[in-house]
């Protein structure tokens, strides 16, 4: 619809955005936003900012781990130029070993000298070698490096339920069990902390392939045996949890499926209060474009090709509410989390990288995408309160390129490190009035937006411009309040196929945005395909 009234004259500050050379841009389009102030609805938990580690291509060994031997600066073998631009990012867990990997991941190959681990086949991912050399302690250094928690997901597939209790003793125990020497022997006597613990991955897939009924039973059993001991997270016994209680999450479904989901919240449901067996479930979505899984090019496409992916993206928003339905006949009071921990574009890799490895490129297209999701999951945090892009580095949507010595951040890092006052904050509604964006087949609201107010009281505002030829014009009130100017940053390029590369890294970064009204509302000029967050004064 068309903005509801006229924009009136007033000083507005902001960035223009170069005419596109491939599409024309177009006279700005009109719209208005209300920001209840004076309502609050649920937090936006920091968790739904996680990533996604798996032993996969380049995604560890070149992009995580160098060794500590490597020319590529580092601190006990993880790069240090990766740490430094994650901890910016405030990640609050990072999911590992997997992925399909996990339900092939033995975890004693993972620890120990290194010159003693076995060298394996990394069966699901084009089977090169597996060194075993970032393991267990590698990644529990890894993200005590860059201010993480841990998220490690137990093999259900080819596993057994000891081999998994073991590794929670081998972590997390504090009294002097043969385990927890052998923890010592390695160079860590005091107990790790582990905060979630994924009860196998994709187990009607690659994790297995498993019905839902069968699945139910295996879980049950692991989510019974693999305990915390952690004495600063676990209860004096198992039907009493501790301060601080490690949270399971169990295999959902991915997609349109709902077998999964019926089936475990059933088993839930049928639990004591004391017995129940998990607190999230876990949910998989992938967006593609017209082509499909692995086919669609991450560097060069038409406009009607990007309106396909701004049309599947929203699509999350879709199979979200339809799992929650199911969820909410289970758990009305919401105390299952649904936890997103697979999600961003899936493109064509780059090419000389083997396919299997999910090496993409990263445009400004991608990391619109991945404003649109971090706007539906807030949205939805009432249900969905932990996701996990996939993933971090090298790998599909992924944060950070390496090639040897050199790092480059994509576009999807910047919407990150953009939204990080949106960790904790508290969402608060809007009415957006705004314009259609429409090309081929898709029909959507032109601009995309959300805002909360963090904790330390500074409300805070996100607008995407999805249009990729039309600013937009938008009027900001809040009500009670007059808002009296907004700063923050604003990421757009000359292009929506625009990328960074290790040549010219600097193309899609965030630059200053900032506005004022004067004597009137405040006003808003967002660039097309622009991604603006803002901090209102108010």
């Amino acid at each position: 619809m068309l903005a509801r009234f006229a924009i009136p004259a007033l000083l507005i500050v902001a960035l223009a955005c170069p005419t596109s050379p491939t599409w024309a841009q177009s006279s700005a389009a009109g719209a208005t936003l209300t920001v209840h102030a004076d309502q609050s609805g649920p937090v936006i938990s920091r968790d739904l900012f996680g990533q996604f580690a798996e032993q996969l291509g380049q995604g560890i060994y070149g992009g995580v781990w160098v060794g500590k031997d490597s020319k590529i600066p580092n601190v006990r073998g993880i790069r240090s130029d990766v740490v430094q631009a994650l901890r910016a990012l405030k990640v609050p867990n990072v999911r590992w070993p997997g992925g399909c990997f996990a339900d092939k991941y033995h975890w004693r190959d993972g620890i120990g000298p290194a010159e003693k681990r076995p060298t394996t086949y990394n069966i699901n991912w084009g089977a090169p070698l597996e060194s075993n050399a970032f393991g267990t302690h590698e990644y529990l250094d890894f993200i005590e490096q860059i201010g993480s928690e841990a998220n490690i997901t137990v093999n259900v597939g080819s596993g057994t339920v000891q081999e998994a209790a073991d590794w929670l003793e081998y972590l997390t125990t504090d009294q002097p069990t043969t385990l927890a020497r052998e923890r010592a022997a390695n160079g860590h006597p005091a107990p790790y902390r582990v905060k979630f613990l994924g009860i196998g991955n994709e187990s009607y897939g690659c994790g297995g392939p498993m019905g839902p009924e069968a699945y139910v039973e295996r879980m049950r059993i692991f989510s019974a045996m693999v305990r915390n001991l952690n004495p600063a997270q676990s209860g004096p016994s198992r039907f009493a949890p501790g301060p601080d209680p490690m949270r399971r999450i169990v295999v959902g479904p991915a997609d349109t499926e709902i077998d999964y989901t019926e089936a475990v919240m059933k088993a839930w449901q049928a639990g004591s209060a004391r017995s129940r067996s998990f607190e999230a479930l876990s949910f998989h979505h992938y967006t593609s474009g017209p082509l499909g899984m692995m086919r669609d090019s991450a560097t060069s496409f038409s406009e009607k090709d990007y309106a396909a992916f701004v049309k599947n993206t929203y699509v999350m928003d879709e199979l979200i509410s339809t799992q929650s339905a199911i969820m909410d006949r289970y758990d009305p009071q919401k105390k299952v989390a649904l936890s997103i921990d697979e999600w961003g574009v899936w493109l064509q890799g780059m090419p000389g990288v083997p396919p299997l490895f999910l090496k993409q490129q990263n445009s400004l297209r991608d990391a619109i995408m991945a404003a649109i999701n971090l706007n539906i999951f807030a949205r939805h945090a009432d249900r969905v309160r932990m996701a996990n892009i996939a993933q971090m580095v090298n790998v599909l949507q992924s944060m950070i390129l390496t090639d040897n010595e050199k790092m480059l951040l994509t576009p999807t890092y910047h919407v990150f490190r953009m939204y990080v006052p949106f960790q904790d904050a508290t969402f608060i509604p809007i009415d957006l009035a705004v314009d259609r964006y429409s090309a081929a087949d898709t029909q959507v609201p032109q601009v995309d937006g959300i805002a909360a107010r963090a904790r330390d009281g500074k409300l805070w505002l996100s607008l995407t411009n999805l249009d990729p030829t039309r600013p937009a014009d938008v009027t900001v009130a809040a009500t009670g309040r007059p808002i009296r100017g907004a700063v923050g940053e604003l990421l757009t390029a000359d292009r929506v196929d625009a990328v960074n590369t290790f040549e010219s890294p600097g193309i899609v970064v965030p630059r200053p945005f900032s506005a004022q009204a004067a004597g009137g509302p405040l006003v808003m000029h967002l660039p097309p395909k622009s991604i603006t967050v803002l901090r209102l004064t108010e």
